[in-house]
């Protein structure tokens, strides 16, 4: 017992070693909310919500989301390095200052707390959530994401409360390389090591983090 747990130590140190060792992303200027405002409302709004909290599992919520991150997908979905056919027309025309102001507004959107809707996945989840799978190498989402699912500015997005159904659907995308735009393949490598129920039960506990 003493070694598994020794074994388990160490792998969750060389995770947060190699989180410590990803370069950070280039910081983006501070937005302007109120700019955003139409283009939420004649674009995002329809998907998204106009306050960031989205009424379908399919699309994520935005709300209380870090501003860079946000900046930083929409470009990325701008210039083709995230690929989505439904994001590529609408960020089309948005120019930088558009997308760092859209930043600020989904950041600034209070998130509405949801309740997870599966407990047995739930208990589960949380297991992989917090200590990762050492037998398979999976490392804990916490150590990145933050044990509250708040994210780390700049670098980590902020998980709690999202779909459970958007998050799946987005680690099945990391391990088929549909989605290719993380840093140093992190969560690419991560995906390919997960097996479909993990997925399920770890989007399930993340969706009732706070």
């Amino acid at each position: 017992m003493k070694k598994q747990a020794v074994l388990l130590t160490g792998l969750l140190f060389v995770a947060a070693a190699a989180v410590a060792a990803e370069p950070a992303a280039p910081a983006v200027a501070k937005g302007d909310a109120a700019k955003a405002q139409k283009i939420v409302n004649d674009i995002c709004g329809a998907c998204h919500g106009t306050d960031g909290n989205s009424t379908s599992p399919t699309y994520p919520n935005l709300a209380g989301q870090h501003p860079e991150y946000i900046t930083k997908q929409l470009n990325e979905f701008k210039s083709g390095a995230r690929r989505n056919a439904t994001m590529a027309p609408n960020v089309a025309k948005l120019s930088a200052e558009d997308m760092v102001n859209l930043g600020a507004y989904f950041a600034a959107q209070l998130p509405k707390a949801k309740p997870a809707k599966d407990p047995a996945l739930v208990a589960e989840g949380q297991k992989l959530y917090k200590g990762g799978n050492a037998g398979s190498g999976v490392p804990a989402c916490a150590s990145c994401h933050g044990p509250a699912g708040a994210g780390i500015p700049v670098q980590f997005p902020r998980l709690a409360g999202q779909h459970a159904k958007y998050v799946v659907a987005q680690l099945k995308n990391f391990r088929t390389g549909d989605r290719a735009n993380d840093g140093g393949k992190m969560m690419q490598t991560i995906a390919k090591k997960m097996t479909d129920q993990e997925m399920r039960a770890v989007a399930e506990y993340i969706s009732g983090l706070r």
